[in-house]
């Protein structure tokens, strides 16, 4: 699943340098950054602490993201971001 360029949505959106990471998690399982770690384990309070200016305030764009585009058993807790690095994202069933 490869997103190219720059996700929107409503006004707010995801960095184009964001991209890359959310990538890899999703292709590979590739664990991302903190603030990636924390979006995508729906700890948005974390994920508030540990995002710069521009990815606090679009953070609604990376919920909206992963809620509508990606596979439901990739985000949501902790233990689904581990499960699917353990299972090496989309391209390793």
């Amino acid at each position: 699943m490869k997103m190219e360029g720059q996700y929107t949505f409503n006004n707010w959106y995801i960095p184009q340098r964001m991209m890359d990471g959310i990538n890899r998690y999703l292709d590979y399982g590739v664990i991302p950054g903190g603030f990636l770690q924390a979006v995508i384990c729906n700890d948005l309070m974390e994920a508030a602490c540990r995002a710069d200016i521009e990815n606090r305030n679009n953070l609604p764009a990376f919920v909206a993201f992963f809620y509508h585009h990606t596979p439901s058993g990739c985000w949501g807790s902790q233990e689904k971001m581990l499960a699917w690095h353990e299972r090496g994202g989309l391209t390793c069933n």
